[in-house]
């Protein structure tokens, strides 16, 4: 199985782009709604798409790539009998991956928000890294990003500007996602394969679904048809409202074909960040200072706490405004600013969105008797250019380590070298910890052993790995080549699985 949350590549690199597709909710009398049919669905959803197509846009980016075909070239280790050869056929022959640099297209779609400003909302993964980005409109007409607002790689959202100019741009108007019920009717439009505007309909399957894709997943579910290219494209309901932004799709197939399970972001959640990115350029997360855990029934049923929901606090940060307010080691959130904590995996997304420095009131049971506390919500450090820190606690991870395909990485430092017997001159960073369900694990990578080389990337830093991974990702592979060495010098290379 296959989930797919990549935008559609071409020249070389990986295609992928994934969208939700929808219908509407019958509604009589009403120029905006489809028309229905007897048995109460839609009959015709041509009144709502007509209007809308003008509101969604292709976007076209380019990218710079290594070598003619659009790939970055390979790396042998130095000595290497193939040394000279490869040598030979890229750098002097002009093999088919020497050469120029060249640009690569990606396809995605998005949607116009503000028509006079020329404000247009796509998915993160569709821009990331472009060198150059344009939009094309229903009726054939193009314009160039001037400036990327802002992005948030966690929400998976981008916010694009474009100058109009004479050009009169149509503009969607945001609905609530909150209101969806399962069945209901929702449309899809963006841009499949690079076909151009296409329209795609379905219902509601599920609402909260969790991909595992970051902290604050909550994905809307729909059948509808949704594939490469369609990434950034609006979901709409039956009065013409944007209540999703299409995102990933589940696939058996390689190749990422939909099946009907497909994720949209909610509009109640891209309504949030989008505000965030137009007023300062970046998203702004409210910090509770919790460390919190899944309540087990046996560990809910000890605690006298029903049903088993909330979230367990597992520990309080010092300093924190959980800690100020007076929350306490062993507490059970239950409500959090008047919603409730249904499951731990809630209580992350409640906080950051937030308000910062609002004073917000926290139900709890301690020791089995209910409390409210009141929470001074305060502001969570992120950087996207660093290490990501826990969206609950606020704190990075310690000593600059990281995880990646499965894998916790560190520099290599006096403390480490010293733990795996490495001498001073080793190059790489060390792998600290290895998921056991991850394919790294099962190519029998293990703690200790030193990263040298990431695909085509030699190693230095962290990194260095996560380029490597990102060019095999963007060339359409499906495994990325480690080169790793352990304590007694032995070396040897192994294919990780990167789905």
């Amino acid at each position: 199985m296959i989930f797919d949350r990549d935008n559609h590549r071409t020249g070389g690199a990986r295609l992928a782009a994934l969208a939700l597709a929808a219908l509407m909710l019958p509604v009589l009398q009403v120029p905006m709604s489809a028309r229905t049919s007897a048995r109460g669905g839609p009959e015709s959803v041509a009144p709502i798409a007509e209007r809308l197509l003008a509101t969604v846009v292709i976007i076209n980016t380019s990218q710079s790539m290594k070598g003619s075909d659009g790939q970055a070239l390979p790396k042998v280790p130095k000595g290497s009998p193939f040394e000279e050869f490869f040598d030979d056929f890229f750098n002097k022959k002009g093999g088919k991956g020497g050469g120029a640099d060249r640009k690569a297209s990606s396809l995605g779609s998005g949607f116009v928000i503000d028509a006079k400003e020329g404000l247009i909302v796509t998915n993160f993964h569709v821009i990331d890294g472009a060198d150059e980005i344009t939009v094309n409109f229903n009726d054939g007409s193009k314009l160039k990003v001037e400036k990327v607002l802002g992005r948030d790689s966690k929400t998976d959202l981008a916010l694009l500007k474009v100058t109009p100019g004479k050009r009169t741009l149509t503009q969607a108007s945001f609905g609530s996602s909150d209101k969806l019920r399962v069945g209901d009717w929702v449309m899809a439009m963006g841009n499949p394969f690079g076909l151009g505007h296409s329209v795609t309909v379905g219902v509601i399957s599920a609402k909260q679904r969790e991909l595992n894709s970051g902290p604050y997943d909550d994905y809307l579910q729909t059948d509808a048809a949704i594939n490469k290219g369609n990434s950034g494209g609006p979901l709409f309901n039956m009065d013409g409202e944007v209540v999703g932004v299409n995102t990933a799709i589940i696939s058996p197939s390689p190749s990422g074909g939909s099946v009907g399970v497909g994720f949209s972001v909610p509009s109640d959640v891209v309504v949030a960040v989008i505000d965030q990115l137009r007023k300062y350029g970046e998203t702004r997360r409210g910090w509770l200072g919790v460390k919190i855990q899944t309540l087990s029934e046996d560990i809910a049923e000890s605690l006298g706490v029903k049903d088993n929901v909330g979230a367990l606090v597992a520990s309080v940060t010092a300093g924190s405004p959980a800690a100020k307010a007076g929350i306490e080691d062993g507490d059970v959130i239950l409500r959090f600013d008047g919603k409730d904590v249904s499951a731990m995996r809630s209580l992350p997304r409640l906080v950051a969105q937030t308000p910062i420095d609002k004073t917000v009131d926290v139900e709890l049971l301690r020791k089995g008797q209910p409390r409210t506390i009141k929470v001074a919500v305060g502001r969570l450090n992120e950087d996207e250019s660093k290490d990501k820190p826990d969206p609950v606690t606020g704190n990075a991870p310690k000593g600059g380590d990281r995880a990646l395909i499965g894998l916790r990485l560190a520099p290599l430092g006096d403390e480490v070298r010293k733990k795996y017997g490495l001498d001073g001159k080793q190059k790489g960073v060390v792998v600290l910890e290895v998921d056991p369900a991850s394919p790294a694990a099962l190519k029998g990578v293990k703690a200790g052993d030193v990263i040298v080389q990431a695909g085509s990337e030699s190693v230095t830093s962290i990194d260095d790995v996560a380029r490597g991974i990102e060019t095999v990702q963007k060339a359409g592979r499906q495994a990325v080549l480690l080169r790793l060495e352990d304590g007694k010098g032995d070396i040897r290379s192994v294919a990780v699985p990167l789905k």
